[in-house]
């Protein structure tokens, strides 16, 4: 069961979900997640120390936020493993639809800009972008039992290579302002799990 959040907090973690994946951290000062999440800077100071301790918070929200999203994804009915990992493709490559902030990963976008600066955050990033990988671990372990027994590739090491291909994506994506550079790699990404995941012959 979620714990319930004031109403107030659930702002600022809003608001500050949306200015990070639109501005980075950096640029995005306290008074900015104020105004976006209409809260008076007492009100911030209420529930947040700092902006550091606020952007954890909404790390966690966002874990918590995706988490719920992938597990109740279309794709998660299918009975076989295999249709899974490829319906998890498709349902990024749906997403892309939306504007660029907003199908962009907060992680992702967070852990460039402060890896060196703020190791709690990269700590933070790394546990959420590592849990999301170990879900579709659990997919691709059951995958290479059922096709591919024999394969050199391990189910940890193909979803980081699915993240990486994400996150890559994310960046061009956000160089060009167009999402369908991320489109066609996720169609390359589909095309080479179809066949590292086939039985072979």
């Amino acid at each position: 069961m979620n714990e319930i959040i004031h109403p107030s907090r659930m702002k600022l973690l809003d608001a500050t979900l949306g200015l990070v994946r639109e501005q980075g951290y950096a640029a995005t000062t306290v008074d900015d997640i104020c105004r976006r999440a209409g809260v008076s800077k007492g009100s911030f100071f209420h529930h947040f120390k700092s902006k550091e301790e606020l952007v954890l918070g909404a790390v966690d929200h966002w874990n918590q936020f995706t988490t719920d999203v992938f597990e109740q994804a279309p794709y998660q009915s299918l009975a076989d493993p295999r249709d899974r990992i490829l319906g998890y493709v498709d349902f990024r490559m749906a997403i892309l639809d939306l504007d660029v902030p907003e199908f962009t990963c907060l992680l992702g976008t967070l852990v460039q800009e402060t890896y060196q600066s703020h190791p709690a955050i990269r700590e933070a990033c790394d546990l959420g972008m590592s849990a999301h990988i170990a879900r579709l671990a659990t997919d691709l372990e059951l995958v290479r039992a059922r096709y591919a027994a024999d394969a050199a590739w391990t189910a940890e090491s193909v979803g980081y290579f699915i993240q990486a291909v994400l996150q890559g994506s994310f960046i061009f994506a956000k160089a060009k302002l167009d999402p369908e550079i991320a489109r066609g790699n996720l169609r390359h990404l589909r095309r080479y799990l179809d066949m590292i995941m086939r039985v072979k012959d």
